[in-house]
């Protein structure tokens, strides 16, 4: 009888391990499938140019920080962001009872979207220096 039950233990834990394995062999496959075409259509080059590997996207990040998402080559408001972020940030201390997890995802958030608005700040930069002309800064020797 005891045979029986020990052999009835191992075959069913055997099948338990197995579909576990199965399981994560298929979304490790899935990942890294998901992952290659990411990287063959350009959408994570904005992630790795800037070290973000967390791959949260710009609409989630607004919906974190609770802002307007801004329009296709709009730039965001960023005194918004940052005075949601630093009321949210300051909320979720650790030391005040608040979650590490969530004031990391806040952080997160505010440099995806930082990340995503820097090229357009830059551009509106460029184009202000430009239309504006050279202006070069004399100095006088005293």
């Amino acid at each position: 009888m005891a045979y029986r039950l020990i052999t009835q233990v191992v075959v069913t834990g055997s099948r338990v391990l197995g579909r576990a394995f199965a399981e994560a062999y298929k979304q490790a496959a899935a990942s890294s499938q998901y992952q290659r075409a990411q990287a063959k259509n350009g959408g994570n080059a904005t992630n790795s140019k800037i070290g973000l590997g967390s791959g949260m996207t710009l609409d989630e990040a607004c919906k974190i920080l609770n802002v307007k998402q801004p329009a296709k080559g709009e730039p965001a408001n960023m005194e918004e962001v940052m005075d949601r972020f630093k009321r949210l940030f300051d909320a979720n201390n650790p030391e005040k009872g608040g979650s590490f997890y969530l004031q990391s995802k806040i952080l997160r958030a505010r440099e995806r979207i930082e990340a995503e608005m820097r090229p357009l700040q830059e551009k509106a930069e460029a184009e202000a220096s430009a239309k504006e002309g050279w202006n070069p800064k004399i100095y006088k020797d005293k």
